[in-house]
């Protein structure tokens, strides 16, 4: 699973997802990019079954560059313990993405197989996402 190797602090605020993504947002090395259309968190599980749809669908020809990491610790209780008592222990680490941004970028293969990658890549995901080209 993905996750930093070393963090300033241990713990992080949850924090708001407003508004849109501000750096992330254009395709810049491959022809092809996933981009998100709406919010969340994203983990490690999640982006590497995204990641290894689009290697079995490209058939390990063209590239494929990730745009995201899960640099983001979140936090949680155990079952059935009471309020208070300080915040929880780390569950695990997610990625912020926010509307916008680019998460996965394709090249060096065909337009309708660099389409149908990302769209079977979108599905492994939790957010709704376009297709967008290169200008």
């Amino acid at each position: 699973m993905l996750q930093p190797k070393k963090t300033k602090y241990r713990k992080a605020f949850r924090g708001k997802m407003r508004g849109m993504a501000t750096t992330g947002n254009s395709v810049t090395v491959g022809d092809f990019g996933l981009q998100a259309t709406t919010r969340s968190w994203i983990n490690g599980r999640q982006i590497e079954a995204a990641r290894k749809v689009i290697v079995r669908e490209m058939k390990r020809k063209g590239k494929l560059w990730i745009r995201i990491f899960p640099h983001k610790p979140y936090s949680k209780k155990p079952a059935e313990v009471r309020m208070g008592k300080g915040k929880g222990d780390v569950e695990g680490y997610v990625a912020v993405v926010k509307p916008g941004r680019i998460m996965f970028e394709i090249g060096g293969v065909p337009n309708d197989v660099a389409r149908e990658a990302l769209r079977k890549a979108a599905q492994k995901l939790p957010v709704l996402t376009k297709i967008i080209e290169k200008q």
